[in-house]
């Protein structure tokens, strides 16, 4: 039950960032976008590690290979696609990092050791621990949806047309 606030806030995320890469007009930042939806869905295929014990019967193969497998090698498939979209948009990712808060990315990291250490039982009992490891998360999840909520892409865009425009200025010189 603690974990449902956590899923609905990633699938407000994932709805979030589809609605960017379909508002987006410049290229790569809908590569961006298409990435951060991507991150999403692995996330809450993340999150909802227990549905394939429910769906899934135990001895299922395909092309003699168990459903874990299968799904292990599309996870990665997904991995690699969001590394290359990510690596494609580096220039709009980038002007996104540079522009974030660093108490963002302090809160985050402390957040997430705080989830490492409640998920490994150190410091914490086991049953507390995990209590504690569910609640960073989810707060680690409220705090991208309000990132991704207080964030106007049209700022970037507007960024990204001027320095193509630059660009192509200083090349046709």
């Amino acid at each position: 039950m603690i974990e449902i606030p956590g899923n609905i806030i990633l699938v407000i995320c994932l709805l979030r960032c589809l609605h960017y890469f379909l508002q987006s007009h410049i290229r790569r930042a809908q590569t961006f976008w298409l990435a951060g939806v991507l991150i999403f869905v692995t996330a809450i295929r993340r999150e909802l590690n227990y549905l394939p014990d429910l769906f899934v019967p135990n001895n299922f193969t395909l092309l003699s290979r168990s459903y874990d497998w299968w799904e292990d090698m599309v996870l990665t498939v997904i991995y690699l696609v969001v590394v290359g979209l990510l690596i494609h948009s580096w220039r709009y990712l980038w002007a996104l990092l540079k522009k974030a808060p660093l108490s963002l990315y302090g809160s985050v990291a402390v957040l997430a050791v705080v989830q490492y250490m409640g998920e490994n039982g150190i410091l914490f009992p086991k049953d507390f621990g995990v209590f504690v490891e569910e609640i960073s998360e989810t707060i680690i999840y409220a705090v991208a949806l309000i990132y991704l909520w207080r964030l106007n892409i049209s700022d970037y865009a507007n960024q990204q047309k001027e320095a193509s425009e630059l660009h192509y200025q200083t090349s046709t010189r």
